[in-house]
């Protein structure tokens, strides 16, 4: 019997995204008696320290192992490196129990850099490996000005990450422009898979404004909601989204709603007290099963990324928007994935980092055009269905993983 193991820091019932996708992804594979999927992943769930999962589980026909790691979360910067230290070691000696010749090995990029000690563990096994990369380190935390990874020990990392690149028998990458930087790292064409990260189109679909019940509880009746879902974070740019939101203070028809949480949110609620801009509102993260109606409340979505990180990040909460059925503003590069893929959509526009006045002017406009609102609004659901839901990607990796496993 062949088997597809993937190797993920977290997994079902863990909530977080790269756990969301992998299980989407594990539980809708559909091969014949003869292949087995395993997921080797750790005993833990982000949110919540105080659980320890089962070592051995099946969930929906998947063998699930659970190796042991610390468990001190991402809130210290030691306590972390610890956490990623165990499960490099942990899941190396898993995947050399239990990897055969030829079996597949799909490994994610949680903890970072973990395709360096995997590959160790299935090249002495005769394995083949596929590195599936949802952002590219040390490259990361080198432009975000993580102290110690500009200067040898960065380069080093780089020429190690990119020989299991090289290694591998492909690496899927999120878009164009991940493509592109990888294929500059040295990687040949043909080892680079485009498929990108969806969001379940079942599960989040376009609420109207007169079932929302988010809309009255959130006293935003008769309000043009511009909303910013997800983490707020380092690798986003605010700046100029505060210095559209200040030229628009003045428009009470007008509402910025933040959800979510980040290492910017407390300087975003400080900026929003400083300047006095009572036109902006935060909510924490949302349940998952109110994703549909929190993601709807929003006219018009905003999306933004450093020009720094393009090509080594595509923000996640690009599929969910679209999958809502709601336009977005993304304000970052020039040359960013989520550009293009607006360009190609036809569902919201792009704006570079200080462009604040277009971007106020296109907000001002768009809450005065509910026929052009109404118009995007249909074009994302429509491509979203067509281009990046979930069964789409599910055919792209089933077709991937039937050639690796020939």
């Amino acid at each position: 019997m062949s088997k597809i193991i993937f190797v993920n820091r977290f997994y079902c019932p863990d909530q977080s995204a790269t756990s969301q996708l992998l299980t989407d992804l594990t539980t809708k594979l559909d091969f014949d008696s003869n292949v087995e999927i395993v997921v080797v992943t750790s005993r833990r769930v982000m949110s919540d320290p105080n659980i320890s999962l089962n070592s051995e589980d099946i969930v929906d026909g998947v063998n699930v192992k659970r190796v042991y790691t610390t468990n001190f979360g991402k809130n210290v910067l030691l306590g972390r490196l610890l956490d990623f230290f165990f499960f490099y070691i942990t899941s190396f000696f898993m995947l050399l129990r239990i990897a055969n010749k030829n079996d597949v090995v799909v490994v994610k990029t949680d903890p970072p850099l973990i395709s360096v000690t995997s590959s160790i563990a299935v090249r002495l096994k005769g394995a083949k490996q596929i590195n599936w990369l949802q952002d590219i380190y040390p490259e990361v935390a080198s432009r975000l000005g993580v102290k110690g990874f500009n200067g040898f020990l960065g380069k080093l990392l780089i020429n190690i990450r990119n020989y299991t690149l090289r290694k591998a028998l492909f690496n899927v990458v999120l878009g164009d422009v991940m493509f592109s930087h990888v294929e500059s790292l040295g990687i040949e064409s043909n080892k680079i898979k485009i498929i990108h990260n969806w969001s379940d189109g079942e599960v989040i679909k376009p609420i109207d404004k007169e079932s929302n019940h988010l809309i009255k509880e959130w006293g935003l009746e008769n309000k043009f909601v511009v909303c910013y879902s997800g983490n707020m974070g380092r690798a986003h740019e605010f700046d100029t989204i505060l210095d559209a939101i200040e030229k628009l203070v003045s428009n009470k028809n007008i509402i910025f709603l933040f959800i979510g949480d980040g290492a910017k949110k407390q300087w975003l609620v400080d900026q929003s007290e400083l300047r006095n801009l009572n036109n902006m509102m935060f909510k924490p993260y949302q349940d998952f099963s109110q994703l549909s109606y929190s993601l709807s409340v929003g006219d018009v979505h905003l999306i933004s990324l450093i020009p720094e990180l393009e090509g080594l990040i595509v923000p996640s909460k690009f599929y969910g928007v679209m999958a809502a059925g709601r336009p977005s503003f993304f304000i970052g590069s020039e040359k960013a994935e989520i550009k293009n893929m607006l360009d190609e959509c036809n569902c919201g526009q792009s704006f570079l980092i200080g462009e604040t006045d277009k971007l106020s002017r296109e907000i001002e406009s768009l809450s005065r055009s509910q026929e052009s609102n109404t118009e995007m609004c249909r074009r994302a659901r429509l491509s979203y269905l067509e281009k990046y839901d979930k069964p789409v990607a599910i055919r792209k990796w089933q077709k991937l993983l039937s050639i690796a496993l020939n």
